[in-house]
């Protein structure tokens, strides 16, 4: 019986290793070792700072939505309590890009709260 290699699956997975490392600096990039570790924790962090950028995104609109509201002599709490009373259902994104881009929109909102 002919003798059967199997190692292409093993070259397929450490090339794909490879290939995700392309671009890291010193053996990370090329020593399989190295470069599994690096990916791992390159996921890790990337997952964790998706949620970062996004809890910082809000705190951003948050800022803007209360700069702008200080403008028109009230506060942000207080804007955020009138919108609930009212049952006005805008979300801070949407509030933040009304402030920052519709000045005459927001003063109106602001002022029928």
């Amino acid at each position: 019986m002919p003798r059967v290699k199997r190692g292409t699956l093993h070259l397929k997975r450490r090339k794909n290793i490879l290939k995700q490392t392309k671009g890291y600096r010193w053996g990370r990039k090329s020593k399989i070792k190295l470069a599994q570790t690096a990916i791992l924790k390159a996921g890790v962090n990337a997952y964790r700072d998706r949620r970062n950028k996004k809890r910082e995104r809000k705190g951003i609109w948050h800022v803007q939505i209360n700069a702008a509201a200080r403008e028109l002599n009230t506060t942000y709490s207080k804007l955020m309590g009138a919108l609930h009373k009212k049952q006005i259902a805008l979300d801070k994104k949407s509030l933040s890009v009304l402030a920052r881009s519709y000045p005459q929109i927001w003063q109106k909102l602001v002022s029928s709260v």
